[in-house]
């Protein structure tokens, strides 16, 4: 880790983080993201951006990882259903990704992209 980071608020690493996520440099956003994650592993704000940069990076296990942890302390929260679902489906553990997939669905039935992942899988 770069000395820098050391010093730096896990604010400011997380916003880094979403800039370079923002910007399309996946591998790049997942080093100051995994700081803040580190320091702060409770705000799952912080995962959900880390394992969305590890996604995005082709990173899925560790991506997986990072959706559980927000859905373990948010049961409903439909995105984080989502992505875990699409990282689950990416490592190969099709039932479990059908599983949240289907919970997302179910969460926001009104979002087509949800229901058109989990269509897929159950084709």
């Amino acid at each position: 880790m770069p000395t820098e980071s050391v010093s730096e608020p896990t604010y400011t690493l997380y916003r880094r983080g979403i800039e370079l996520l923002e910007d399309g440099d996946f591998e790049d956003a997942t080093e100051p993201l995994a700081e803040a994650a580190r320091r702060a592993p409770e705000k799952s704000s912080v995962r959900e951006a880390l394992g969305r940069a590890y996604y995005r990076a082709g990173r899925f296990r560790q991506a997986v990882v990072e959706f559980e942890a927000v859905v373990e302390n948010h049961h409903v929260n439909d995105y984080a259903h989502f992505c875990l679902g699409r990282a689950l489906s990416k490592t190969g553990e099709v039932d479990r990704a059908r599983h949240h997939l289907a919970l997302a669905s179910n969460l926001r039935p009104d979002r087509r992209d949800y229901r058109f992942y989990r269509q897929i899988l159950d084709a």
